[in-house]
């Protein structure tokens, strides 16, 4: 449990980084704070709208989430319909979910659209219920939603045609879900901005924003920039630089565990239909199989206080095994973490303040939304009529006290793990009845 690397498994199939330029221009049309999934969709749209545009990170090109996730791609929404309903009305509600869906579709043709080659594959997402009753509550969600209509429950006793485990007490099939890549993703977003001519600036972090008139002027690690428009898509890496947008997400690190290379029937056993997976617990776990069908990549969140890569291996692999005792015994081959962002109405947002631009948000699902967010924030900055949303204008929420440290978070995490465990307690009880 020591020898393995501490990065994401991943980078480790993509070749070195282009050649970027070494320092940022004086002046673009555009510049764009976060070279990740969000970044460089906006830098697309905008570059091809005829902008001049800069993107520019504190680190490498994609060294955040989006390399770090578990590539993983289904509902941006957490809400159903009727909590949507209560909170917002029936009409927004309702495009709330039409655009979700949308943007489903979306990634996969802005996959192929780009020819990028990063193992995209739409092969659903079995949703593991944790209890009995959570089983109840996912059949019953699903006859109250349009989802229903594409999805169908799996009984228990049916299980392991969709999961080698014992487990869960059945769950959901959505076929539409899918997975990819992480890795390749950003790359072929990052091979495609080049071309398109933005200017891609690594390890020149953003200081200070002010403006300036009509005009941004960003002061940044390697000189000052001046720019029309100002984007942030910083996510789960969101800074004291926005003090009013670090003040509405919360940054929460996940975690994340490969095994080394498996016997092709242990992984056969474990993923028969090769869906991506997921829980109803609390505190969720997400795992799947490798695009190369080779090893098990399996993540969530290990501890109420954020932790490192080494230290939550343990905890992953201890749960995995659970899960799975077939793997008991074999070996993890990398460790790594990554930060996400949620919001506190578990809504991703799109909107402007004090005239700087930002999408953000979007609460473990950024793979597809942060993507969708940032091709129609570059569609808005260009003042096309097509970038419009059903996330527009929605209210942003914040808490009292609360500067960008979720101070909150342990207590909610501990609070939750107890609730899973306690449940789970329950559920055997019941079933040795």
């Amino acid at each position: 449990m020591t020898d393995f690397i501490h990065h994401s498994f991943w980078l480790d199939q993509l070749p070195p980084l282009p050649t970027l330029p070494a320092t940022p221009l004086s002046a673009a049309d555009v510049v764009i704070i976060g070279s990740g999934y969000t970044g460089l969709n906006a830098a697309l749209e905008l570059a091809r709208g005829g902008r001049q545009v800069m993107v520019i990170d504190a680190e490498d090109p994609g060294h955040g989430c989006s390399t770090r996730n578990g590539g993983q791609i289904g509902s941006g929404i957490k809400a159903d319909l009727g909590t949507l309903t209560a909170r917002l009305g029936a009409t927004r509600a309702q495009a709330i979910l039409a655009e979700d869906s949308a943007a489903q579709d979306w990634i996969e043709q802005r996959i192929k659209d780009e020819g990028i080659d990063c193992d995209y594959r739409r092969n659903g997402r079995f949703h593991a219920a944790h209890t009995p009753r959570h089983y109840e509550a996912l059949a019953q969600s699903l006859t109250k939603t349009k989802r229903g209509g594409t999805a169908h429950m799996v009984p228990r006793a049916e299980q392991r045609r969709e999961l080698g485990s014992d487990t869960y007490y059945g769950g959901a099939v959505f076929p539409r879900d899918a997975s990819l890549h992480a890795g390749k993703y950003h790359r072929g977003l990052l091979n495609a901005a080049i071309k398109a001519g933005v200017h891609v600036v690594g390890h020149c972090a953003a200081h200070a924003i002010s403006r300036d008139g009509a005009q941004f002027d960003i002061q940044t690690a390697k000189g000052p920039v001046r720019a029309r428009d100002v984007i942030v898509a910083t996510n789960g890496y969101t800074t004291g630089l926005t003090p009013w947008l670090q003040r509405r997400v919360i940054p929460i690190g996940s975690y994340i565990i490969a095994t080394e290379p498996l016997p092709q029937d242990v992984i056969d056993t474990a993923f028969p239909t090769d869906r991506v997976v997921s829980d109803t617990c609390k505190v969720v776990y997400y795992y799947r199989a490798s695009p190369d069908r080779q090893r098990v990549l399996f993540g969530g969140r290990v501890s109420a206080s954020e932790t490192s890569s080494g230290a939550s291996a343990g905890p992953l692999y201890d749960s995995m095994c659970r899960i799975f005792p077939q793997l008991r015994g074999t070996k993890i081959s990398h460790s790594w973490s990554g930060t996400v962002a949620y919001t506190f109405d578990e809504l991703p947002h799109i909107g402007t303040h004090d005239g700087v631009h930002y999408a953000m948000g979007y609460c473990g699902v950024g793979v597809m939304m942060g993507s969708y967010l940032g091709m129609r924030l570059g569609q808005q900055v260009l003042g096309l009529p097509e970038g419009r949303t059903a996330f527009d204008g929605l209210a942003h929420p914040t808490r009292p006290f609360y500067r960008g440290k979720p101070w909150f978070l342990p207590a909610a995490v501990a609070w939750y793990r107890w609730k899973d465990a306690q449940e789970t307690r329950r559920a055997q009880a019941r079933s040795t009845l």
